[in-house]
């Protein structure tokens, strides 16, 4: 049986290492992908619509005139809109950010339900 020089085994420890490190970040990319929240705007949701249940963030402008509170006294239903005039239907069921207000900007987490309203499971109020 053959030994290697200390100069290949340094090499061959090396590409050992490397291709550990590179499995590792391929499982680690793998199993993070159903977590990812992909951002889109009113504007994307109009062009091309994500699947319902996918996990989603929707990002815009409280639209005026369009924050209720639904006979349940606990969900509101309202509109994000967009800059080019696109807005998507959201509802929310909890406690609403103190700076939630018609005209702020929102970031609603969650995902779009059958009806293609989308249901936010985390809101985000802005200041602007």
């Amino acid at each position: 049986m053959t030994t290697l020089a200390p100069k290949h085994q340094r090499l061959v420890l090396l590409l050992l290492a490397l291709a550990v490190l590179v499995a590792a970040g391929l499982l680690a990319a793998w199993g993070l992908r159903a977590q990812a929240d992909y951002f889109y705007l009113p504007e994307d949701v109009a062009e091309n619509p994500p699947e319902p249940g996918r996990a989603i963030r929707v990002c815009g402008m409280g639209q005026r005139g369009s924050i209720r509170t639904l006979p349940d006294g606990v969900t509101i239903a309202f509109a994000v809109a967009g800059r080019e005039g696109d807005s998507v239907p959201v509802t929310y069921r909890g406690i609403v950010p103190d700076l939630f207000v018609e005209g702020s900007g929102v970031i609603a987490n969650g995902s779009f339900g059958q009806s293609g309203t989308f249901e936010a499971e985390t809101l985000l109020a802005k200041h602007d």
